[in-house]
């Protein structure tokens, strides 16, 4: 995997924080920004497939209107 380096600007104390609780966690500030951008990158995948099958279905009629307490109702 090609690396690149990048430079963000945050808060000092806010920084060394973040580092202090990676390091508890065994591990790096590095390391958890990149899970937080594949967590971030995965969002946007996850609510696009979403709405491409709500997209799809938009077909499906019901037959009927259901009022709001018919919608909420447990069986």
């Amino acid at each position: 995997m090609k690396t690149k380096n990048v430079t963000f600007t945050a808060d000092e104390r806010l920084i060394e924080r973040a580092r202090e609780k990676a390091r508890s966690e065994s591990t790096t500030l590095n390391n958890r920004v990149n899970e937080w951008m594949e967590r971030y990158v995965a969002e946007t995948s996850k609510k696009s497939t979403f709405l491409s099958l709500m997209k799809t279905m938009d077909y499906v009629d019901s037959g009927q209107t259901f009022s709001r307490d018919e919608m909420n109702e447990r069986r």
